[in-house]
Order: structure tokens, then sequence, then C-alpha cells
């Protein structure tokens, strides 16, 4: 598995790795933050599940929990497509997605698939919606 490997950061239980990045890096968990990890947990089991609150990147007030990026590997998605793999965790977070979180950035892999590449992407800055522009103040 993935034992051995762990970064600074990362947490390990029975055999599962989880990363929690709070609002502004803060290391400070939200309930909105905390019901997505649960749900997804419970949801598909992962052996990797690293949930990043980029809330704080956005034009929303501070300790907002609106924008998440995660990434989830997990054996459930084994022989599923991309499109299907994103259906499953949208599916877990019915509710968070019709009411508090605006934005979700999805990376669903099979374990197989991040042995090959365990980074988490990041997400371009924030132009403030539609107010700006790109290459405009």
């Amino acid at each position: 598995m993935l034992s051995g490997r762990l970064v600074p950061g990362l947490v390990s239980m029975a055999g599962r790795v989880c990363l929690s990045r709070g609002s502004a890096g803060s290391g400070a968990v939200g309930p909105v933050e905390a019901a997505i990890r649960t749900k997804l947990e419970q949801a598909l089991s992962p052996e990797v599940l690293e949930l990043r609150n980029e809330s704080s990147g956005h034009a929303v007030p501070p300790g907002s929990e609106t924008h998440f990026r995660v990434a989830v590997v997990s054996s459930r998605f084994e022989g599923l497509s991309p499109l299907q793999r994103h259906r499953l965790v949208h599916a877990a977070l019915a509710e968070e997605l019709t009411g508090p979180v605006h934005a979700l950035a999805i990376q669903a892999r099979t374990p197989a698939q991040w042995r090959e590449n365990s980074q988490l992407d990041t997400s371009p800055p924030c132009l403030g919606g539609n107010k700006k522009a790109l290459g405009t103040p």
C-alpha cells in the first residue's frame, strides 16, 4: 500500500491515508468539510482521501466553506470512466452540492493510478467571477 511514502501532514488511519487542509491553511476543519470527509469515507471507503478547502482563494467571506478540491483513491473506481467516478462522488455529496458548496474539483483515481501520480492538483487563481476578465486589473 502507501505506507512508508507518507508526506508531512498526512495521517494514516487503519491503512488509509487522509489529509485535510482547513480554510486559509489554518488547519481548522469546518462542518461542511467534516461532512464531505465523512460522506466520502462512508460511500467510497477510500485508501486515500485528500480534501482541501480552497474558499480563502475566492471572493467569499473569511471562514467560508464554498470551494473544495478533493482527491479520492478507491478500488470502487476500478473499471469506471472518469465521468462515472465523478458521478459517485457527486451522489455522495448531493446535499452539500445543492447547498453550501459552490465548487468542487475532483481527482478520482484507482490505487494504481495514485501510485503513478500522487499529486493533488492546484487550482488557478480566482479572477473574481464575472467581475474581471483575463489580463485586466
